[in-house]
C-alpha cells in the first residue's frame, strides 16, 4: 500500500507542477479539486480491470521485450487498466529492465501491482505433465505438442537419435525406456532438451540405483537389457498382480531360447502402438519383431514404471510359457502349446460372440 500511495502522490505532484507552471487555473480551490480527481484516477488505474473480475487470464510475454512493448501487450490483453501507471510502478521499483518473459496466469481480481510482481519474480504458469507408465517417446512428443510446450518433431529428433543419449552417458541408441513415468512441472519456454534431461535424471534417481543395478547384474542383465525387458512387461501387463507372472513367462522363454512372441514389440516395430498387430505385421522382418528374432529386442519399446522394472528383476516362479488375453485386462496362462491353443480358440470365439451381440 505504501508504494501505491507513493505512486498516487507522484501523479498528484506531477499534476500540480504542470498546473502551477502553465497557470491553467487561477484559484487554489480549483487546483485542489483537480488534484483530487487525479488521485482518484491514479487509484483507479492501480485496481483490477473488468476482464479479471470474472476469472483468470493467460498472457505470454515473448523474450527480449522492453518495458513499453510488455506494457502494451498487457494492456491489449486487458490485464492492466493503465499503461502509464504500469510504467511508473516498474520504474519506481527498479524493475523496468528486468521483467521476465514467459507464460503467466494472471489471477482473478489481480491489481496492477500484483501483475507487475508476477513478471518481476518470473512466476510463470506451470504445466503439470503426466508421463504414464508404458508411454513411448512418440506418445510423449504428441503430448508436449498438444500442451504447446514443444514441437513433436523436435522432441522426437532428440529422443530417437544417439547424440543426446550418449551425452547423458546412456549406452543406448536413444532415450526410449529412459524417461521415468512421473508427473513433471514444466513451463513454456523450456527447450525440448531440458524436458528430456529432467526425465532422464528422474530415471537415474528411481531406476539406476546401486541396488537395482546389482540385482540386474545378478540376473545377468545390463541396465539396457533390464529396461528393455521391463518395457515389454509394461506393455503386456494391465493388472498389477499379473505383472510378475508375465515376467516369469518371459524369463522361462528366454531360458529355453524360445522367441518371446510379444505382440507389443511388433506393434512398436510397425508403428502401431496400442493396437494389436495383424498376421501380416507378425511376418515383418524387423529386429523388434520378437516372433522372428529370439531373445530381447535391440532396445526398449516404451518407458516402464518401477513396478515393471521390479517384476523383471523378481519374476514369479511359474511353469507357464504362454499367455493370451481374456479381455482388455486379464490373461490366461498356459504351460503347454496345446493348452495355449485351446485357450486362444476359446477366447477368440468368446470375443467374436461378444462383438456379434
Amino acid at each position: 500500500m505504501f508504494l501505491a500511495g507513493l505512486a498516487a502522490g507522484l501523479f498528484l505532484m506531477a499534476a500540480l507542477d504542470i498546473l502551477l507552471k502553465v497557470k491553467l487555473f487561477a484559484g487554489t480551490g480549483r487546483i485542489l479539486l483537480l488534484a483530487t480527481l487525479v488521485t482518484i484516477e491514479a487509484w483507479w488505474a492501480l485496481g483490477p480491470p473488468d476482464t479479471l473480475r470474472g476469472g483468470t487470464r493467460t498472457v505470454e510475454i515473448p523474450p527480449h521485450q522492453g518495458l513499453l512493448p510488455v506494457t502494451r501487450l498487457l494492456a491489449d490483453e486487458g490485464v492492466i487498466r493503465s499503461r502509464a501507471a504500469f510504467v511508473a510502478f516498474a520504474i519506481l521499483r527498479g524493475t523496468a529492465r528486468s521483467l521476465k518473459a514467459g507464460e503467466y496466469e494472471i489471477p482473478q481480481g489481480a491489481s496492477l501491482l500484483a501483475t507487475l510482481q508476477l513478471l518481476e519474480q518470473g512466476r510463470v504458469k506451470p504445466h503439470l505433465i503426466v508421463l504414464p507408465e508404458g508411454f513411448s517417446v512418440r506418445d510423449l512428443a504428441r503430448q508436449l505438442e498438444a500442451e504447446g510446450l514443444a514441437r513433436s518433431r523436435d522432441v522426437l529428433e532428440l529422443a530417437v537419435t544417439p547424440k543426446l543419449a550418449q551425452h547423458l552417458g546412456l549406452e543406448a541408441a536413444g532415450l526410449e525406456g529412459y524417461l521415468f513415468p512421473d508427473t513433471y512441472r514444466l513451463t513454456k519456454g523450456m527447450r525440448g532438451e531440458e524436458i528430456l534431461v529432467r526425465m532422464v535424471q528422474r530415471f537415474r534417481e528411481k531406476v539406476a540405483t546401486p541396488a537395482i543395478l546389482a540385482r540386474a547384474r545378478a540376473r545377468g542383465l545390463s541396465l539396457h537389457e533390464l529396461v528393455t525387458l521391463a518395457s515389454i512387461i509394461e506393455k503386456e501387463a494391465v493388472l498389477d498382480h499379473e505383472r510378475r507372472v508375465i515376467a516369469g513367462v518371459f524369463w522361462n522363454r528366454l531360458h529355453r531360447n524360445m522367441p518371446l512372441q510379444a505382440d507389443p514389440t511388433v506393434a512398436y516395430a510397425v508403428g502401431k502402438d496400442g493396437r494389436a498387430p495383424t498376421r501380416t505385421d507378425l511376418q515383418v522382418d524387423h529386429p523388434f519383431n520378437t516372433y522372428r528374432y529370439r531373445g530381447l529386442p535391440p532396445g526398449p519399446i516404451a518407458n516402464p514404471g518401477l513396478a515393471s522394472v521390479e517384476a523383471a528383476l523378481y519374476p514369479a516362479d511359474v511353469p507357464y510359457l504362454f499367455f493370451v488375453s481374456i479381455d482388455d485386462r486379464q490373461h490366461h496362462f498356459s504351460t503347454t502349446l496345446e493348452e495355449h491353443n485351446r485357450a486362444v480358440a476359446r477366447y477368440r470365439e468368446s470375443r467374436a460372440r461378444s462383438g456379434a451381440l
